[in-house]
């Protein structure tokens, strides 16, 4: 009788064994015979961790080397508030005889935290491929809740604007690319972001910039899901109820006219921090509008996903595709 339970254990664990095993390896052979198809995740978080850990996906390297035909401009300072430096820096072809497109990109951490060193790995592969690539630094939630960042954000949007000449990048190719929380700042600076102590928020025209790229950003604060999310409630420091004004007033969904800049969205669907149905919300009222955006949901993929290679392969191609079509 024992031996009969063994046996059934036994064979228990081996089918769990081998139905591991195929939600392990059919992601990755699903896409090697799909090529330039979305890249399947695991539906899972510690399924996707489990199959780094054993070699099956590979990471990207959030530090790599700089080409020796790529120039580094770092610690570059934009504004100064209250004593505390903010900077940014600049990667750029050497042999550049043009004044080449701009994408400036901009670093997540849910408003508390991240670098601009982050998106290292963005900074030079665009380099590369010849355009200039810039990051920026911007308060974080410990020197002081909403507007702080955004503040921060639009006025970089503005040094841009004023320094091209130093730098050799056009003004009218210039594109904002921001992840999570950044996607969220990119958007809002995008789409015309600015304070009105009168309406509670205003929209007016920021610049001209010519296209956005949005990486699983939260984009509207007056659902039940973010308005009751503790890390939107500390980031405007404020619950709904006490200031229903603020959630919408930061919130790009509630800026969008027939004049905002095209955009890109890239989600994945197996977002449990940013849900993907904020983003398919957010195609709607695009198209509704009449604002160009391309959309590309990425199955089985959670928040963070592109610190995937295949998924950053991805993202990278389609964002290239993206800039050709609106920034060339």
């Amino acid at each position: 009788m024992i031996i009969k339970i063994l046996k059934g254990l036994l064979t228990g664990l081996l089918i769990i064994l081998l139905l591991l095993i195929l939600w392990l390896v059919l992601p990755g052979t699903w896409s090697a015979l799909n090529p330039g198809k979305p890249p399947v995740g695991y539906y899972s978080v510690p399924v996707a961790y489990l199959a780094s850990w054993v070699g099956l996906e590979k990471l990207v390297d959030l530090e790599p080397e700089i080409p020796e035909n790529i120039e580094v401009i770092n610690d570059i300072e934009y504004k100064n508030i209250g004593g505390k430096s903010l900077q940014l820096d600049i990667y750029r072809p050497k042999n550049r005889t043009d004044q080449l497109p701009l994408l400036v990109f901009i670093h997540g951490g849910s408003w508390r935290g991240g670098k601009r060193s982050d998106y290292q790995v963005y900074l030079v592969d665009f380099a590369e491929k010849g355009y200039i690539t810039a990051t920026i630094s911007y308060r974080l939630l410990r020197d002081g809740p909403y507007p702080a960042c955004i503040e921060d954000v639009t006025d970089a949007v503005d040094w841009f604007y004023r320094n091209y000449e130093a730098y050799g990048y056009d003004t009218s190719r210039i594109a904002l690319v921001g992840g999570s929380a950044g996607a969220h700042l990119a958007l809002l600076a995008a789409y015309g972001w600015r304070p009105d102590s009168m309406s509670g928020y205003s929209k007016v025209t920021h610049h001209n910039v010519k296209a956005v790229v949005d990486i699983y950003g939260p984009v509207d604060f007056t659902d039940d899901y973010a308005r009751n999310h503790p890390t939107v409630t500390s980031f405007l420091a404020h619950t709904f109820e006490e200031a229903p004004e603020i959630f919408k007033e930061a919130s790009p969904v509630h800026y969008l006219d027939k004049d905002d800049p095209p955009t890109m969205i890239l989600q994945g669907t197996a977002d449990r921090l940013v849900p993907a149905e904020q983003s398919d919300r957010f195609k709607v009222k695009l198209d509704s509008t009449g604002i160009p955006c391309v959309y590309h949901r990425l199955p089985g993929w959670p928040h963070t996903m592109d610190v995937v290679r295949r998924v950053n392969d991805y993202c990278q191609l389609k964002m290239t595709e993206f800039f050709r079509q609106y920034l060339n």
